[in-house]
């Protein structure tokens, strides 16, 4: 499959590096793509590097993993071209670093969700990722069973099928909450946030059903 990954940080270059060595093509990105050749060499595979723009063109499945203040303006922005691409998007609102917007989706009760529904209309957006540490993430890939569980959130039962593969070929095992307004329980602050929690543990916590 090919992956655009938007935001090539600690969480995307992460996600990115074993989804390459899954078999997966994957295209890096960053305003300076001339500085992503490390992160391009331990992939490995076909990994390659580019700009947003190319990432976002390249890819089937798009990793939008930016800070979440840019959120906003990146859907007004990109909406139309990432169409009905499959977009998987790791970012959480912290007061500290993203400021009031951040504050007012924390006090909101609704969880981030709705409003990635509202800053990305029609597309096919994935909750996913945002729960675990980026070194848990480096660590515990492919781990003996029980695998670390990722959560996944979203309106499209097929983007949510995708998501739930490419977690699995990343070494995780994947744990499908429901629509995106469900995602506030397993956002930053949530008891599940950040735990480590196994897949069956993370069913269990959130009352879904054994996998």
């Amino acid at each position: 499959m090919k992956i655009g990954i938007v935001g090539s940080g600690q969480i995307g270059g992460q996600i990115g590096k074993l989804w390459s060595q899954a078999g997966h093509e994957v295209l890096f990105s960053s305003r300076h793509p001339e500085n992503l050749g490390d992160l391009v060499e331990q992939a490995g595979g076909a990994a390659r590097a580019g700009t947003p723009e190319e990432a976002i063109a390249f890819g089937d499945v798009v990793l939008l993993s930016i800070p979440f203040v840019a959120l906003p303006d990146f859907g007004r922005s990109m909406t139309e071209a990432l169409g009905r691409k499959v977009v998987l998007e790791t970012a959480n609102p912290y007061p500290d670093r993203d400021g009031p917007m951040a504050q007012e989706v924390r006090q909101s009760g609704r969880g981030t969700g709705p409003y990635l529904r509202e800053w990305f209309p029609g597309v096919r957006i994935v909750r996913a990722f945002n729960s675990v540490w980026d070194r848990t993430l480096a660590t515990e890939a492919h781990r003996t069973a029980p695998r670390v569980g990722i959560p996944l959130a979203s309106d499209h039962g097929g983007a949510l099928e995708i998501a739930a593969t490419l977690v699995t070929d990343a070494g995780f095992d994947p744990v499908i909450v429901g629509s995106l307004d469900r995602s506030r329980e397993f956002d930053f602050g949530a008891p599940v946030y950040d735990t480590g929690m196994s897949g069956p543990d993370l069913r269990k916590a959130l009352d879904l059903p054994a996998a």
